[in-house]
């Protein structure tokens, strides 16, 4: 089997909230707690979940999800439809652009709810490039 990542804790000030906003922005599951410790998990996929866990300071962090172009385009009109601000760099400024271009793909920035730099893109830009036969 092959190396997968399972969880990672995302720290937020107000972990339901977070999860809430996160599963609703991407159309999955959330729990507003769970039996592992004192977190709000948000179930990206089979193999993935986001434990949202409440924590005072924090420095901001980078979560990226690849999704299709379709999926792009309903979860992108999820951050439009939320007002949620957004812009084509990962620390820039808030343009209200999406990126495109990088490999033929699409992708786009946002920081809600707790500063973080939330991204989703359609063709990934940081995978090892396949070797030839």
């Amino acid at each position: 089997m092959p190396i997968q990542l399972d969880h990672v804790i995302v720290p937020s000030r107000d972990r339901k909230a977070a999860a809430r906003l996160l599963g609703s922005l991407l159309d999955v599951p959330w729990s507003e707690d769970t039996p592992a410790g004192p977190f709000s998990p948000v179930y990206v996929n089979d193999g993935l979940t986001l434990d949202v866990g409440q924590i005072g300071e924090f420095s901001m962090q980078h979560y990226c999800f690849r999704v299709s172009e379709a999926e792009f385009d309903a979860i992108f009109a999820r951050l439009q439809a939320k007002g949620i601000a957004y812009r084509s760099t990962p620390m820039g400024e808030v343009d209200m652009q999406v990126r495109t271009g990088q490999g033929g793909g699409r992708n786009v920035y946002w920081s809600e709810p707790d500063g973080h730099a939330w991204e989703m893109l359609t063709v990934s830009y940081a995978r090892r490039p396949s070797r030839g036969p």
